[in-house]
């Protein structure tokens, strides 16, 4: 089951994604146009042209977990970027799943071990 955690890094594909993409398609799509590892336990975001569906493909330690939603009205924020993917936090990924966009949004100083 996928939980949302801050142990847990996520990475937002900054290109459209074909819904038709299931497990299979997804984890290649990470494995060769975002050079990632589809079994590192990342969390891998997907939004399609529209922007009214979106995908998170996660290894949980014996198979994938997909999450999928699809909006009824709306749409979700804008994703485009130059990188194939950019790592999110959290509490973007929370936002964007709630409709609100993350962008030019700052982050007040906290407290950091690393």
């Amino acid at each position: 089951m996928l939980g949302f955690s801050n142990n847990l890094r996520y990475f937002l594909c900054c290109h459209s994604v074909d819904m038709r993409n299931g497990f299979d398609g997804l984890a290649g799509i990470v494995r060769n146009h975002l050079n990632g590892d589809p079994l590192s336990g990342d969390v891998y975001v997907f939004i399609n042209n529209r922007r009214t569906h979106i995908k998170l493909l996660y290894w949980d330690g014996d198979g994938f977990a997909l999450f999928y939603k699809r909006l009824e009205q709306g749409r979700y924020a804008r994703t485009a970027g130059r990188d194939p993917s950019r790592q999110i936090k959290k509490e973007e990924l929370m936002m964007l799943l709630e409709g609100l966009s993350f962008k030019g949004i700052r982050r007040q100083k906290r407290y950091s071990l690393g």
